[in-house]
C-alpha cells in the first residue's frame, strides 16, 4: 500500500504509551500499527453484527450433531511414559 506523508496533532503521550505496550517503534510505526487493529476489530465488529442479524438455519445448527471421530495418528506414542500417567 502506498505510503504519504501527513501532518497531524495528537497526544504524544499516547503514543508513547502505546509504543511502550507494543515493545516500541517509531511514531509512524506505532499509528500504522494501531490503524491496523482499529480496521480488525471494527471489521470483525461489523461481522458479529451481521451475523447476530441473520441466525443460524436449522442445517446449520444440526452441524453441531453430527458425529465426529477423532484419529490423531498418534497409537505408536506413549504418553504416559511422557506425561506420566496423570494419578
Amino acid at each position: 500500500m502506498a505510503r504519504r506523508k501527513a501532518t497531524i496533532t495528537l497526544d504524544r503521550e499516547k503514543v508513547a504509551r502505546a509504543g511502550a505496550l507494543i515493545g516500541g517503534g517509531t511514531i509512524s510505526a506505532v499509528i500504522d500499527l494501531a490503524l491496523d487493529r482499529v480496521i480488525r476489530a471494527e471489521e470483525l465488529r461489523r461481522d458479529i453484527a451481521a451475523y447476530a442479524r441473520q441466525p443460524l438455519d436449522d442445517h446449520e445448527l444440526a452441524v453441531a450433531d453430527l458425529r465426529v471421530e477423532f484419529d490423531l495418528g498418534d497409537d505408536d506414542v506413549d504418553y504416559d511414559a511422557i506425561y506420566g500417567d496423570g494419578g
